[in-house]
C-alpha cells in the first residue's frame, strides 16, 4: 500500500482483539456497521482506548485506536438511553410550558432528571401529561443530531432568548473547549450537551416520569430553587416493570414510614435533622451498641469517652478547620472560639499521647461511641440516613508500620462478620485515593495507598480504585453493601493515616531504642448508628431478627380467665431477659395475632383454656408459622438459643 493510501486507513482493535481497517474519518457507528447492520442499529456509543467515558456513536475515530462498542441493551448503554430520555422529557416540558427555562438533565443511577425553572408548579397530576407528550416525540422516531457551535456566539444567543442557565454553563467552559448541541424532532428541540445519545428518539420505548422535587441551581442554597423532575428508562419493559415493583416495595419499607408505625423514632423541626429515639428505638440502638462492645472485647479494643467541644486550635492542628470547616458547628466558650466535634480522631491522639508508649503497647485499639455533630445542608438531610447529630461505632488503631497488614486483615474479617450477621452478604469494595484538597507529602500518600492496596490483595479482596475520593488526611477502603432490594449503601470504612500522628507529634519507643512515629488506622463498620438503623429498617422491612427486635415476644390471652397463667408466662420471660409485652385486651384472638404481626414481633404466644390446663403456650413465629404448643422450659430454651446464636 502506498503512503497516501495508508494515511486514509486506520486500524481499530475491538474488545475481543479482532482488528478492523476503516477509512480515515469513520465513526463508532461506521465501525459497528462494518461488523454487521444489526450491531450498528443497536450501537449507542463506545469507549475509546480504555477511557471510561462513553463517547457518542457519531464520534470520529481520528487514528489507530481500541474501541469497546456499547449497545443499548448493556448496562453502560442504559446510561446513554436515560440521557436521551432526559432530552425527550425536556422537549415535552417545553411543548407543555413554552416559558420553561432548562438547566441540566443528566442520567443518574436508575434513571434521569431535568432541572427546570418554571412559574407553574409541577404536580403529580402533571406527570401523565408529560409522559403523553414524550410518547409523541418518541413516536416521531427522529434522529439525534450532534453539532459543534461557536461558544461566544451561542452565549449571546442564549442570553438574548433568556436561557440564563445554558449561558452560564457555556461561560464556565474552558476557552478551547468544544461546545456541542444535540437536536431532534420536527420542532428542532436543541440542548447544550456533550452526549452521548441513542440514534433516534424511537429507541426510548420503556420509560416512566416518576416525581418532582426541589433543587437549588448548582446545589447552592443561595441560588434560585428549580423544579427537578425525575424519571427512569429501561431497554425492556420487563426491566422497567421490575424496577417499578422494587420502588413500590421500597416505599412500603421506607424507614421514615416504618419508624413511625413501629414506634422507633420521630423527627421534629425543633431539632432539625436530629432524631428522637423512642423507647423501642432506643432498645434497638442500645442492642447494636452492645453487639459492637461484645466484638470489641474479642478484638482487644478499649472504649473511651471524649469531650464534645474543643478549642479551634485542635481543629487547626488536625487540618479540619481548613478542609472541613463548612461541615462543623462553632460556638464560643470563655471568649474562645470552639467547635463541636464532627469526628473523634483528633481527640484520640490526646489519649494516645497521655502516656509514654513503647512498641510493646502497640497496637493500641481505641473505640468511642461519642456523639458527633455535622452541619449538613438541609437539602441533603433525610430521615435517619443523613442527620446532623449521630453516633458512630468509631475506632482508631495506633500501630507500628509493620503491623498494618495484620490489623487491616483483622478489620476486614470483622467487617465481613458484622455484615453477614445482618444479611448483607454482597459487598463492593473501593480503594479511595488522594483528593485534590489534602495534607501531607507525596511520599506519605504513596506509602499509605500502597499499604491499603497490599492489604486488600493479601486478603484476596476484589476492589475498584475510586480516584480522588480519599479523606483529606489519608486514603481509605470503603465497603458498599447491597440490601434486600439490591440497593447500594456505603457503610464501613478503613482509613490509613500517616498525617495526624505527624501533626500531633505522636511517638513510641521502638525495639532498637529509637523514637518512631505510629500509623493511625481509622475504622467504622456500621458507621453512623442512625444511618445503619435506617438502612436496616428498610433491609428487613422492620422485621428484625429475634436477638435485635425491641419486642421479642407478645403474650396474648383468649379471654380474661386465662390471664393468671399468661402473667406467669410473662414474668418468667422477663426474668430470663426476654423483651416481652402483653395483650390482655378484649379484642378477638385473630385481631391480637394480626396486631403482633403488623408490629413485626418475632413470636406471638397465645394462652387459652387448654394451655392453662396443661401449663403450655401456643407459639406462632413471624410471619405466620404455627410452631405448635410448648412448655415454658422448652420456650425459654428456644429463646435462649436464638439470643445466643443471633440466628
Amino acid at each position: 500500500m502506498d503512503e497516501s493510501a495508508s494515511q486514509r486507513v486506520i486500524t481499530v482493535t475491538l474488545r475481543d482483539g479482532a482488528r478492523k481497517e476503516l477509512p480515515q474519518g469513520a465513526t463508532i457507528r461506521d465501525l459497528a456497521a462494518s461488523i454487521g447492520e444489526r450491531l450498528a442499529s443497536a450501537t449507542v456509543g463506545g469507549r475509546i482506548d480504555g477511557i471510561t467515558e462513553i463517547r457518542d456513536l457519531r464520534t470520529v475515530l481520528r487514528g489507530d485506536c481500541r474501541v469497546d462498542i456499547i449497545t443499548a441493551d448493556s448496562e453502560a448503554g442504559l446510561e446513554v438511553l436515560r440521557h436521551s430520555a432526559s432530552h425527550i422529557m425536556a422537549d415535552a416540558i417545553l411543548a407543555l410550558w413554552p416559558s420553561a427555562k432548562l438547566a441540566i438533565g443528566p442520567s443518574i443511577a436508575d434513571g434521569f432528571y431535568y432541572d427546570i425553572d418554571l412559574e407553574h408548579r409541577i404536580t403529580p397530576e402533571d406527570l401523565p401529561r408529560i409522559e403523553a407528550e414524550m410518547q409523541k416525540v418518541i413516536a416521531a422516531d427522529s434522529a439525534f443530531e450532534r453539532c459543534t457551535v461557536d461558544r461566544d456566539a451561542e452565549v449571546l444567543r442564549a442570553r438574548a432568548r433568556g436561557d440564563i442557565y445554558k449561558a452560564e454553563l457555556m461561560e464556565g467552559l474552558a476557552a478551547d473547549a468544544e461546545v456541542t448541541f444535540y437536536r431532534h424532532g420536527a420542532g428542532r428541540f436543541e440542548d447544550l450537551c456533550r452526549g452521548p445519545h441513542v440514534q433516534t428518539t424511537g429507541q426510548v420505548k420503556c420509560f416512566r416520569v416518576q416525581r418532582v422535587a426541589g433543587a437549588y441551581w448548582r446545589g447552592d442554597e443561595k441560588n434560585r430553587m428549580l423544579q427537578r423532575i425525575y424519571g427512569t428508562a429501561f431497554h425492556a419493559k420487563k426491566d422497567l416493570d421490575d424496577h417499578l415493583a422494587r420502588l413500590a416495595e421500597a416505599q412500603r419499607r421506607d424507614h421514615r414510614k416504618l419508624g413511625r408505625e413501629l414506634g422507633l423514632f420521630l423527627m421534629d423541626p425543633v431539632a432539625p435533622a436530629s432524631p428522637f429515639f423512642l423507647p423501642k428505638g432506643t432498645l434497638l440502638y442500645n442492642r447494636l451498641q452492645q453487639h459492637m462492645r461484645e466484638l470489641y472485647r474479642e478484638h482487644g479494643y478499649q472504649e473511651v469517652i471524649t469531650p464534645q467541644i474543643f478549642d479551634v486550635s485542635l481543629w487547626h492542628k488536625s487540618g479540619h478547620y481548613v478542609h472541613y470547616k463548612d461541615n462543623m458547628f462553632f460556638t464560643h466558650v470563655d471568649e474562645r472560639e470552639c467547635a463541636v466535634k464532627p469526628m473523634n480522631c483528633p481527640a484520640h491522639t490526646y489519649i494516645y499521647a497521655a502516656d509514654k508508649r513503647s512498641y510493646r503497647d502497640l497496637p493500641l485499639r481505641i473505640a468511642d461511641f461519642g456523639r458527633l455533630h455535622r452541619a449538613e445542608l438541609s437539602g441533603v438531610t433525610s430521615g435517619l440516613t443523613r442527620v446532623r447529630s449521630f453516633c458512630q461505632d468509631d475506632g482508631h488503631i495506633f500501630a507500628a508500620p509493620e503491623q498494618i497488614q495484620s490489623e487491616i486483615t483483622a478489620l476486614i474479617a470483622m467487617v465481613r462478620g458484622v455484615y453477614n450477621l445482618f444479611g448483607f452478604n454482597t459487598l463492593k469494595v473501593f480503594l479511595s485515593t488522594r483528593p485534590k484538597e489534602s495534607v501531607g507529602s507525596d511520599a506519605i500518600w504513596e506509602r499509605a495507598e500502597a499499604g491499603l492496596r497490599e492489604a486488600l490483595n493479601a486478603n484476596g479482596v476484589e476492589f475498584t480504585v475510586n480516584p480522588g475520593d480519599g479523606a483529606f488526611y489519608g486514603p481509605k477502603i470503603d465497603f458498599i453493601v447491597l440490601d434486600a432490594l439490591k440497593r447500594e449503601w456505603q457503610l464501613g470504612t478503613i482509613q490509613l493515616d500517616f498525617n495526624l500522628p505527624e501533626a500531633f507529634d505522636l511517638n513510641y519507643d521502638a525495639s532498637d531504642g529509637t523514637q518512631q512515629r505510629p500509623v493511625m488506622i481509622h475504622r467504622a463498620i456500621m458507621g453512623s448508628l442512625e444511618r445503619f438503623i435506617g438502612i436496616l429498617i428498610e433491609h428487613t422491612g422492620g422485621a428484625f431478627p429475634f436477638w435485635l427486635a425491641p419486642e421479642q415476644a407478645r403474650v396474648c390471652t383468649i379471654s380474661d380467665s386465662h390471664e393468671p397463667w399468661a402473667r406467669e408466662v410473662n414474668a418468667a420471660l422477663q426474668a430470663a431477659g426476654v423483651r416481652v409485652a402483653t395483650d390482655f385486651s378484649n379484642a378477638k384472638t385473630g385481631a391480637k395475632i394480626r396486631d403482633a404481626r403488623l408490629a413485626r414481633v418475632p413470636f406471638t404466644l397465645v394462652v387459652g383454656g387448654r394451655e392453662c390446663e396443661d401449663r403450655t403456650i401456643a407459639v406462632r413465629e413471624r410471619p405466620d408459622v404455627d410452631r405448635g404448643v410448648m412448655g415454658l422450659p422448652a420456650l425459654l430454651a428456644l429463646f435462649s438459643e436464638l439470643e445466643r446464636s443471633k440466628a
